[in-house]
């Protein structure tokens, strides 16, 4: 079996190719458990599998967690996966259009390293949810990004980037849980430190702790702030642990729409898996 390994951000994924059906999508959840381990197999956030498409894109992703989870749609991997399918003749004039569980998005090549790719417009903004946790009450955004949607709690704090990362781990790891979201939420700390630009960390659901970046943790960070009025939404700078993304949103009247993510891809490795748990 063949693989890519690829980062955005470092966001990264392996990418498995099941164009002609030959891997049985129900061993979708193992394969990714499996090779998806960064210390019994090659290690990555996520596992996508390109594969024909059924609803009028180009392509379509199957994306997995790292635990062997669905994900609705990974805003980085989309990333990924848009520089894998043009540098492979799918789409064309340097767009490709790939089918997600939440919905069509479209990615677009900026240059040999940098995408852009369309975010699932949200389905679901609160941007005032009060969740307790800690000790503490929160005054959160609560956002879904496409159908079936992508949960994500945006969490203001000043403070996060003094706080241990045991301290606030575990804050993400309880607001991730928390009883009022009816499937979690991947948890995004953030604080606006210049004008148009954020600072920030998220804890994703399926991965279980902090990730160096999150797509659409980006995405619904900015459209949160921009809605509150605290950064403008055009081209909104936004640095996580492992590099700098740009968001720009169409946000106003309390709705949102055409969420673009900016931001670096490297493809790191490409070879053939032979772990031999896995025959």
């Amino acid at each position: 079996m063949r693989f890519t390994k690829i980062q955005g951000a470092g966001n990264d994924f392996i990418l498995i190719e099941n164009l002609d059906g030959s891997i049985d999508p129900a061993d979708y959840p193992r394969l990714a458990a499996r090779l998806c381990h960064r210390r019994l197999s090659i290690g990555a956030d996520g596992l996508m599998i390109l594969e024909p498409p059924r609803g009028g894109g180009d392509v379509r992703m199957a994306f997995y967690n790292s635990d062997g989870s669905v994900g609705e749609m990974c805003g980085n991997g989309a990333r990924c996966i848009s520089r894998y399918a043009l540098e492979r003749g799918f789409g064309r004039g340097g767009e490709v259009r790939i089918e997600t569980t939440a919905g069509l998005v479209t990615g677009r090549r900026v240059s040999r390293q940098m995408y852009t790719v369309r975010l699932n417009d949200p389905t679901v903004i609160d941007l005032h949810r009060q969740v307790e946790a800690g000790g503490r009450v929160f005054d959160c955004a609560y956002l879904e990004l496409g159908d079936p949607g992508i949960p994500h709690c945006v969490v203001p704090l000043e403070s996060w980037r003094e706080t241990p990362e045991d301290q606030l781990r575990a804050l993400c790891r309880e607001i991730r849980w928390y009883r009022g979201f009816p499937k979690g939420a991947n948890v995004t700390v953030c604080r606006v430190d210049g004008e148009n630009s954020v600072d920030a960390r998220t804890f994703e659901r399926g991965v279980e702790d902090f990730t160096l970046a999150c797509g659409t943790g980006c995405g619904s960070t900015v459209t949160a702030l921009a809605l509150r009025g605290l950064v403008s939404g055009d081209h909104t700078k936004i640095t996580m642990p492992g590099g700098v993304l740009y968001v720009t949103v169409t946000a106003e009247g309390g709705t949102a729409r055409d969420i673009l993510l900016t931001g670096p891809t490297n493809v790191v490795a490409e070879g053939e898996i032979l772990d031999e748990e896995l025959s």
